[in-house]
């Protein structure tokens, strides 16, 4: 663990670091009457300080159901997408008409997976948020509920912050949430120390992270925020996730004060900072559906671990999935680890005849010309090793 003066200059250096933030707030708060004046009035701060800022609002959901008395999140998708549209309407109301008192103008963005997924529509998502920071107006988001199901869901709007940090190449993302950070458990499995810096997303501290849904008003956890970390850090971004019920939070982040958890990249410098991935790279990486997968020896492991190379169809084992040219795919070692992801110069039909062949074979194979790679290094992200399900 950092030392504690160690642990302030980070906070302090991402802090001064950052001129674009994503701040996403959870149903639990937002159900509160006072919540969107004071987050409202901490956004202006943070906008007055020069900073940019994309706002993540839950709550449609709850919204609906407290104006309508109930107590109990229905089951059926039909009514759940019913009282998404209700709570829609009065949540951007609310936010319009705080945001316009303190003199600035809001827009609404409802998004699916399937908008993050396909590159096409990923640019225009991406092109329609530049646009309207570009005219100072701030971006609200939220999953579009009344038209999503489990194939098109982000899973909650801790995924979705952190996909759109990732996306917008913002310097920090911050989830409000009902608790303090990530809170180190004890041995009779209550809860400890809260951590306050954490470098890198391990298969530990996923372990560690219990649930802490409530599912009567809302979805997510601590492992969704863990999770929302990783998508971060592997595009060499930051994650803050601070209790919002301290009316003052987001001021005390932006003074550097060490609440919540903040968590870095295991890359980063003492300055909290760390290599930016591409954009091409980040959709790769976080957006993308893989169609297939590529089992490779130890040999091709270890050479795109440690130096990051291109890969060759000698290092081809098996082929997993329907896939085509283009499309991405994983790269798996024998022991099932998905060690990378990329985009695939041939299809799997392609792939299994390339097999364990050598680069100056491939015309011969395949009786025209192509490419010597199976996956160019330049469209090819290594991931954090975790062992697949």
């Amino acid at each position: 663990m950092a030392m504690e003066s160690d642990r302030t200059d980070i906070r302090r250096k991402v802090i001064d670091s950052c001129k674009r933030v994503v701040v996403k707030a959870g149903t639990r708060l937002l159900t509160d009457p006072k919540a969107i004046p004071e987050l409202v009035t901490q956004i202006k701060k943070i906008r007055d300080s020069g900073r940019q800022v994309i706002f993540v609002s839950s709550g449609a959901v709850g919204t609906a159901m407290k104006s309508l008395g109930m107590k109990k999140r229905p089951k059926h998708l039909s009514e759940v997408q019913a009282l998404a549209a209700m709570g829609q309407v009065k949540l951007m109301s609310m936010y319009e008409e705080e945001c316009l008192k303190h003199g600035f103008r809001v827009a609404q963005l409802l998004l699916t997976a399937d908008d993050l997924r396909s590159r096409e529509r990923h640019l225009n998502a991406e092109n329609c948020l530049e646009a309207l920071l570009a005219q100072d107006v701030m971006p609200i988001v939220n999953e579009n509920d009344p038209v999503s199901v489990d194939e098109l869901k982000f899973g909650d709007n801790d995924i979705l912050a952190s996909l759109l940090g990732s996306m917008t190449r913002s310097d920090l993302t911050i989830i409000l949430t009902t608790v303090d950070g990530l809170l180190r458990p004890n041995p009779d499995g209550s809860l400890g120390e809260r951590i306050s810096v954490v470098r890198g997303i391990t298969p530990e501290l996923l372990a560690m992270a219990a649930g802490t849904d409530d599912s009567s008003m809302s979805v997510g956890g601590m492992k969704s925020k863990l999770r929302a970390a990783e998508n971060l850090n592997i595009a060499g971004e930051c994650l803050w996730v601070a209790c919002g019920k301290d009316a003052g939070v987001l001021s005390r982040i932006f003074r550097g004060e060490d609440v919540g958890t903040l968590f870095v990249p295991e890359s980063a410098g003492q300055d909290g900072v760390s290599h930016k991935m591409e954009a091409k790279k980040r959709w790769i990486a976080t957006f993308s559906k893989p169609c297939g997968k590529l089992i490779v020896d130890e040999g091709a492991v270890k050479a795109l671990m440690k130096t990051g190379c291109s890969l060759l169809p000698s290092g081809l084992i098996a082929i997993d999935g329907v896939f085509h040219r283009g499309d991405v795919v994983e790269i798996c070692s024998g022991t099932g680890q998905v060690i990378a992801k990329g985009q695939i110069n041939f299809s799997a039909e392609d792939c299994r005849m390339l097999a364990g062949r050598q680069t100056s074979d491939i015309s011969d194979i395949l009786h025209a010309d192509a490419e010597e790679e199976v996956i160019h290094r330049n469209n090819m992200v290594i991931l954090p090793c975790r062992k697949q399900a």
